[in-house]
């Protein structure tokens, strides 16, 4: 299959970059990224999320961030939910887009969200009445969809079961999330195949994290399987916090440079990426682990009087 020659990126790190951060960002920063990321071009991100604020103090201040940022230019502003606690708090909120999840594993399910598979898949049915009545689209996630840390491998028949619930629903898309950084190209093409045979009604999203240092290897062959849309975070922060070793995203600047040297285009302007994350980095009070946002692209030339010249 031919790659494709533009990509949508989703900006997850307002939600998933900051979720599990321990110092509070205001939500003045928040709302200050988020304007900035949409006039760089990002045309939909994950900006918060309407769990309970006990679970996740990070994003307690969700309307208070959603009230605060400029929506006229059209990006679209979505939202995690939980449950339908959560999704009529979105609803009456106005958020452009819900998005609720389930983990493929009973294990990693049972600790994210302290309720079993099924019994996450039933409550989207009153999720997804509330979105409809509200007329608010709602995507889904699969976390752990490439493996999980308690029970090894998950079998693509289980993302299939998961994704014909979504279809049942009415959702948009499947993102399929690699929660712990499991995925490797050949599960891949294993899973896109699947769900591209078994379930065509669901446009298939990737959602990668870079904890073993291949997350972009594994978008070089979600591109070779035809799928369009990727998540990423500002500096690649993020992770789990419900999944041991969890490390962050990929990273929106190393995506989109790759794009850029692939000749693919994503809409989004790098330089001011990089600047979004270094804004990030102070944020949050410590190093993130992007590299572009370092190193610069590479023809980002420098003069000979910056470096020493050898000595003998």
């Amino acid at each position: 299959m031919a790659r494709p020659t533009r990509v949508e990126i989703t900006e997850v790190g307002p939600r998933d970059g900051l979720q599990a951060e321990p110092k509070f960002v205001p939500t003045e920063v928040k709302i200050k990224l988020i304007n900035e990321l949409i006039d760089a071009g990002v045309k939909r991100m994950e900006f918060s999320s309407f769990v309970s604020p006990r679970a996740v103090p990070q994003l307690a201040d969700v309307l208070d961030v959603l009230n605060g940022v400029d929506r006229r230019k059209g990006a679209v502003l979505a939202a995690l939910v939980p449950n339908a606690k959560g999704a009529i708090r979105a609803a009456e909120a106005g958020v452009d887009e819900m998005i609720v999840f389930v983990s493929a594993s009973e294990s990693h399910n049972q600790k994210n969200v302290n309720r079993s598979t099924d019994e996450s898949l039933a409550g989207f049915a009153e999720v997804a009445k509330i979105a409809d009545e509200a007329k608010i689209p709602v995507s889904a996630a699969i976390a752990t969809a490439f493996g999980c840390p308690f029970e090894g491998n998950v079998p693509a028949e289980r993302l299939g079961y998961v994704a014909k619930h979504f279809v049942d629903f009415g959702f948009k898309s499947v993102a399929l999330g690699d929660t712990t950084g499991m995925a490797t190209p050949p599960l891949v093409t294993r899973n896109v195949r699947y769900l591209k045979e078994h379930v065509p009604e669901l446009p298939v999203h990737l959602h990668f994290h870079n904890t073993r240092g291949i997350g972009l290897v594994n978008v070089v062959a979600g591109l070779d399987e035809g799928v369009t849309h990727y998540d990423s975070s500002f500096g690649g922060a993020g992770g789990c916090p419900f999944a041991p070793k969890a490390t962050g995203n990929i990273c929106t600047e190393d995506l989109v440079y790759l794009m850029n040297e692939m000749g693919i285009e994503t809409g989004i302007d790098l330089e001011k990426l990089m600047h979004i994350a270094s804004e990030v980095e102070d944020a949050v009070g410590h190093p993130l682990p992007g590299q572009v946002m370092k190193a610069g692209p590479r023809l980002q030339l420098h003069g000979m009087g910056d470096v020493q010249t050898a000595v003998g």
